[in-house]
């Protein structure tokens, strides 16, 4: 590998804010926040989603009634 042309690979800590799940992997992203994990510190990037809080992975995914927004949609611009 030629020198000073490829990015720091380093153990980053992903931080997903709306279950406030944190899991340890390795990447290149660059971040300034730091976070206590497993207690070692490490660089934490923040996410909103991950699969600990997504719908689809969580099993809470929620289906929308289609058919009654059609009809809803029909009756409020279809023909008379």
């Amino acid at each position: 590998m030629r020198k000073d042309i490829h990015p720091e690979y380093r153990d980053v800590v992903f931080w997903d804010l709306s279950s406030d799940e944190k899991f340890l992997t390795r990447s290149t992203a660059k971040t300034s926040d730091t976070v206590e994990f497993n207690g070692k510190t490490y660089p934490a990037i923040k996410v909103e989603v991950s699969s600990a809080s997504h719908p689809f992975y969580t099993g809470k995914n929620v289906m929308l009634d289609t058919a009654g927004r059609v009809e809803k949609f029909n009756k409020r611009y279809g023909k008379k």
